[in-house]
């Protein structure tokens, strides 16, 4: 079986390799894309209730066993000194080089059992790190659902629902048969839904509250159908959300779902780690999009400190894979930062346009969520075209009425200061998710992250307001 190293040696660099993918457009698989519209689906988040169905786009990985613990601290920047049971945490695992693979919500349900959420490059990285330490820890890998399954039947270990919003509360109340328990942010608690009782995390993706709330997969009908008969009863009009906009979420709330995992490139563990992937894996499938064009791979890896994650680092731990190359980077200085971007609607109309005229327009910027690739990096530059940030996640917010980004900017950057976005691929590569055009130049505004004044003024402290300090 080729491994990603084999698939790089195909190419000069990792980046022509990702920039020319051919997975084509990221997929969210199973959920139907639109159940009213993308438009009302959104708003549901911010003014009445939603119902997030998160059971098949994400991979679910069970970590237990004597040495969990001290394997996952090991794997992961966060401390784990107060780590408790029904706790969950952001766990952000990075290389020994200090750059970030991903992150997964993980949740501790034994003293020797943990549950791990999120996309494949933090599984997969913990899975090879596993096996490559000898640990004394048993690992189960339930996979995201197929992007594309062809009426096969699909099958997950868990269903995963989240409701949120300001109506949510009526419909907690009701499926529980009477308030529920007051439940700390990012801490886990029983309710009842129906006949059932189930695990409940105190949570909020989009700038509003909620609960997301799991259990065995055989019970997912029985679950969905209680909380829409709740909110009936409750007189609450929830809207259940679709795949196209369920992944504009986070434009609101501040979390950015896909930096390049920072493995193709460093020696030693990274290397055997290279040999170790599969060449139809996620890292060696996936696809760089945007204007940004560096022969340098390393120029778009991200660090903890840039997204806001500094404060979760355990710098007290005895060691942990990445600790040295961290205190480097801190003792250095930080030199970017985490912001939204907010894109200006001229110049967002005037590209737009330019699919009604002749020629080759610009690139078509999808409603409402328009990344083309697994990681985007579009250049952010300033008034004189010198490159001073690097937008990764982009969308419209029909709240908000406003196409947003999140990306990095250097920290001299201000918010309100004016920056160019450029959009837009410079040269023709062989990705099948783009088509024939040229590049605009938009005007963005530095915005706070989050953008959502709820999420920014009424979570706990978390990755999302510390951020923009």
């Amino acid at each position: 079986m080729p491994s990603l190293s084999d698939v790089m040696k195909e190419w000069k660099t990792p980046v022509e390799m990702l920039r020319n993918s051919r997975a084509g457009m990221y997929v969210y698989p199973v959920v139907t894309p639109e159940f009213r519209n993308w438009r009302s689906e959104q708003a549901a988040w911010r003014d009445s209730a939603v119902l997030f169905d998160q059971t098949h786009h994400m991979d679910e990985l069970i970590v237990e066993g004597p040495q969990a613990t001290e394997f996952l601290s090991h794997h992961g920047i966060n401390s784990f000194a107060n780590f408790d049971l029904n706790r969950a945490k952001h766990f952000v695992p990075v290389t020994p080089n200090g750059h970030v693979i991903g992150d997964h919500i993980i949740f501790r349900e034994r003293d020797d059992k943990y549950i791990l959420v999120g996309r494949a490059p933090t599984s997969n990285w913990l899975m090879f790190a596993a096996a490559w330490g000898r640990w004394n820890v048993r690992l189960r890998y339930d996979p995201r659902s197929p992007s594309r399954p062809e009426g096969e039947r699909v099958l997950r270990e868990h269903y995963r629902f989240q409701i949120q919003g300001p109506e949510a509360y009526r419909i907690f109340e009701k499926m529980n048969g009477g308030p529920i328990p007051d439940i700390l942010f990012f801490h886990v608690d029983k309710i009842n839904v129906g006949s059932k009782k189930v695990q409940a995390l105190r949570h909020g993706m989009s700038g509003a509250p909620g609960l997301e709330i799991w259990g065995p997969y055989r019970d997912k009908d029985y679950i969905q159908s209680v909380v829409l008969e709740s909110a009936r009863e409750a007189g609450v009009d929830i809207v259940q959300c679709g795949s196209r906009a369920y992944s504009t979420n986070t434009l609101e709330s501040g979390w950015i779902p896909s930096p390049l995992p920072g493995i193709y490139s460093g020696d030693g563990m990274l290397a055997d780690y290279r040999d170790w992937l599969g060449a139809d894996m996620y890292e060696a499938a996936g696809a760089i999009g945007g204007s940004f064009v560096s022969d340098d791979i390393e120029d778009y890896y991200v660090n903890p400190f840039e997204l806001g994650y500094d404060f979760y680092i355990g710098w007290k731990k005895d060691d942990f894979v990445g600790k040295a190359a961290l205190e480097k980077m801190k003792a250095e200085g930080v030199r970017r930062k985490k912001v939204t971007f907010e894109w200006n609607r001229d110049d967002v109309l005037k590209v737009i346009a330019s699919a009604f005229d002749g020629g080759t327009p610009y690139k078509w910027i999808d409603f409402p969520q328009p990344n083309y690739a697994s990681s985007s990096a579009d250049m952010i530059c300033d008034e004189t075209g010198k490159m001073v940030g690097m937008s990764m996640f982009n969308g419209y917010s029909w709240n908000e009425r406003s196409v947003l980004s999140l990306g990095v900017v250097a920290t001299e950057v201000k918010i309100g200061d004016v920056l160019t976005l450029k959009w837009g691929e410079p040269d023709v590569t062989a990705k099948t998710s783009k088509e024939p055009h040229k590049q605009a130049d938009i005007r963005v505004r530095v915005s706070p992250t989050p953008y959502s004044r709820e999420a920014r003024e009424n979570y706990a402290e978390s990755w999302r307001n510390k951020a923009s300090d």
